[in-house]
Formats: structure tokens, sequence, C-alpha cells
């Protein structure tokens, strides 16, 4: 990894942030409402919730909480996973949003990014469990460390939290991972040319055991036998 590949990599996240915060600012500054922008569920008008909800946050807070996974996700999906990158995270962020408003409640507005920040995380954990090379397996341990706690978050009927969000983003996150599994980057893979070949060589040549000592000696005063 060089500076330039970090520096093009950390340039979406930013981005990507940068909008949501703005969108925040602006809903504020301009006493906007914003709810026709929200996921309601299996309402035709809520089909624009699915790419529209994830920039709507409610609080500072909200929006806080959302922010450094959402940085530091994307981040690590770019950086070690940059062939299947933005097809994951694109196939993450519209799937939960359908899944959200094919089966959540009815009756609430979804917003937020948490649903996308659950199914990176499950993205990144179970690609570890699927495809059991050291790095991802790395990754897995580090979500685990530091995103463990996240699993509070599908419990149902907490007051004022998208757990459904939460639940639909593990599922797809996992499905994207099972999917993505067999796509690696060339570096991940040895091309069989490119393998020493001196790892291919027999430690004994195959027929050590067929010679007899008299016979291997002559062959190697002929410079036949090593």
């Amino acid at each position: 990894m060089n500076d330039k590949s970090l520096s093009t990599a950390v340039q979406f996240p930013i981005y990507l942030i940068l909008i949501m915060w703005l969108v925040h600012i602006l809903k504020l500054t301009l006493n906007l409402s914003l709810g026709n922008y929200g996921l309601l569920p299996r309402s035709t008008d809520g089909i624009i919730g699915i790419f529209t909800a994830p920039f709507i946050h409610g609080s500072f807070q909200h929006l806080t909480s959302n922010t450094i996974p959402l940085f530091i996700l994307t981040l690590i999906i770019l950086l070690f996973y940059r062939k299947i990158a933005y097809q994951s995270m694109l196939l993450i962020y519209v799937l939960t949003g359908a899944a959200v408003w094919a089966f959540a409640r009815g009756n609430q507005i979804h917003i937020g990014a948490s649903g996308v920040v659950y199914g990176l995380v499950s993205f990144v954990f179970w690609t570890g469990i699927f495809r059991r090379d050291v790095k991802s397996i790395m990754l897995a341990l580090v979500m685990t460390i530091l995103y463990s706690g996240l699993f509070l978050g599908i419990l149902p009927n907490q007051k004022g939290i998208s757990w459904e969000s939460h639940l639909f983003g593990g599922i797809v996150g996992i499905f994207v991972a099972f999917l993505m599994k067999d796509y690696r980057d060339k570096e991940e893979v040895i091309a069989p040319d490119l393998e020493d070949s001196t790892s291919q060589r027999p430690f004994l040549p195959p027929d050590t055991f067929e010679l007899t000592r008299a016979e291997r000696e002559a062959l190697r005063q002929k410079g036949l036998y090593p």
C-alpha cells in the first residue's frame, strides 16, 4: 500500500460524510422537513427513502454516531478489497434499504446510515469467515474488537432506534460477503508461474530408494545424480 492508493481511497468516505453533514446542516439552518425523504416501508412514496434515508439524521448525536464507523469501514473496504469495494458497498446500500422497505414496521419512518454501517461491519467480518486468508481473518478480528457491541442494536422494540435497519443491514452484509468471496485482487492470488520452482522440487530424487548404492555412485561420477 502506497501513499497514492491511501489518498485515493480516503477521498470517497470523506465526500460521503461531507454530504451527510451538509444535508443535516442545511436541514437545521433552513428549517427543512426531510421526512418525505425518509424510508416508509411498503409505501410507494417511501421507495425514494431506499436511496435518500441514509443521508438524513435526526440529530447531531445520531449523525456523529454514524460518521466515524462509516469512515473507518468504507476506508477499510476500499484499501483491502479494492476489486469488489464499490460493488459491495453499493449492494449493501441498496439491498439494506430495500429489505427495510419490504419488511420493517409500516408505521415508522426510518432514517440514518446505521443500517449501512451494520451491513459494512457484517461484510468485513463474514468475508474473513468465508475467505479464510490471513488478511481477511485479521480484519474480522478487528471488527469483533471494535464493533461487537453493535449486536445489541438488532434487538427488537428499542424506542427511537430502527433495529430493523440494523438487522437487515447485518443480513445483507453476510449475503454480499458470500456473493463476493471468490472475487480477489490480483495480489491475493499467486500465479503458478510466479511460484518458487524450488518449492515444487522434491527433497530427494524420486528413484532414491530404487537404486543400489553402487548404481547411485556410478551415476554420480558421471554427473547424472546429485
